[in-house]
């Protein structure tokens, strides 16, 4: 893997893979103008395990955000710091304000109990190795389906951004995780709210810059 492309010029680089969790945080680059650099990870090929890459993120997944020379890692973590380093994009309620603790809690949310959902969809045989493949998938898809529900809820009672009127990191992250499930049985635009938000994040400029960047095409 080449050497990281990083602030040579003050200029972040961000350690990718085409429509994988780095997505977010790429897409978050866009939005706010961050100038940066992209590495693109070959993951099919096992890129992100070489010693190179473990080097920089020894978890060997992506993404990976080279900033200040440092690397950094978790799409989660990257994304409400890009959004608190750029107040003014409005993407991160302040620190102390009334609506901070619930951005808080769905960032965390999102990451604790829906993204690793889908590693279990897309990698059932980790969980419980594969003769139990088909059992894990069984029980999956129905906790991913609740976890629909209650975000619809949410967004229908008091929507139609996550926090509100005005959107925010979440809504970022969410789609990211609502594109995810495009191809299963029923996938996230079949609650109406949820289609609803999808359909305004997508109508975005930064989302199809990010679409003709990575090279996808698929929900768009």
């Amino acid at each position: 893997m080449d050497t990281p492309l990083s602030d040579a010029n003050g200029v972040d680089c961000l350690y990718y893979a085409p429509g994988a969790a780095s997505m977010l945080v790429h897409w978050l680059l866009i939005e706010l103008d961050v100038p940066h650099q992209l590495q693109r990870v070959d993951t099919a090929a096992g890129a992100q395990k070489t010693p190179e890459y473990l080097a920089l993120n020894p978890n060997g997944v992506v993404p990976t955000l080279v900033t200040g020379g440092t690397p950094m890692y978790e799409a989660a973590a990257l994304a409400m710091t890009l959004a608190d380093r750029h107040p003014q994009a409005g993407l991160a309620p302040a620190p102390g304000s009334a609506l901070r603790p619930q951005y808080t809690q769905w960032m965390f949310h999102l990451a604790n109990a829906v993204q690793p959902l889908f590693r279990l969809w897309w990698y059932p045989q980790e969980a419980a190795g594969a003769a139990q493949a088909d059992a894990v998938l069984a029980h999956t898809a129905p906790r991913i389906e609740a976890a629909w529900s209650r975000i619809d809820a949410q967004l229908a009672a008091r929507g139609p951004y996550l926090l509100g009127e005005e959107v925010s990191t979440p809504d970022f992250y969410l789609t990211m995780l609502m594109r995810w499930s495009r191809a299963m049985p029923r996938p996230a635009t079949d609650w109406p709210a949820l289609a609803q938000l999808a359909q305004a994040m997508r109508a975005r400029p930064s989302f199809r810059t990010l679409y003709q960047r990575e090279g996808l095409e698929e929900w768009a």
